[in-house]
């Protein structure tokens, strides 16, 4: 009886701990990460190329995989139709919300945020999200 009862217990603590840690946060970016950045951001040479090595790999955000659809040939429109951006509002655009912490999952998932990617891309989407 007291076996069974030690074992009921345990089985209930491996399943609290992994619901624990797999709800975590890897940090949360409190400052505006591209407000320092005067250049005009490209999206075809500044951000996509950050896109393609960081997010649309295969079982990520790759065609066909989970969105938005973050490759070169679909980026642009998957984040504009997707409303994943707000032009010139970075503060309030989700995949801001995501790379800085303030939506979970964070991205990159379970790398966290990188400062010169939101960076650019925080400054992108405040010059306007332009397709540029």
């Amino acid at each position: 009886m007291l076996t069974k009862k030690i074992a009921i217990l345990s089985g209930l603590f491996a399943v609290i701990m992994l619901a624990i840690t797999g709800c975590s946060k890897t940090s949360t970016v409190v400052i505006n990460p591209g407000s320092s950045i005067t250049e005009t951001m490209s999206f075809k040479t500044d951000i996509t190329p950050l896109f393609t090595n960081s997010c649309a790999k295969s079982g990520c955000h790759a065609a066909g995989a989970k969105a938005p659809d973050l490759t070169e040939a679909n980026a642009f429109k998957a984040l504009t139709d997707g409303s994943y951006i707000k032009a010139n509002d970075p503060d309030n655009s989700v995949l801001m919300l995501w790379l800085n912490g303030k939506k979970s999952p964070v991205m990159p998932l379970g790398a966290g945020p990188d400062e010169k990617i939101n960076a650019k891309i925080y400054a992108w989407i405040k010059q306007g999200a332009k397709n540029n």
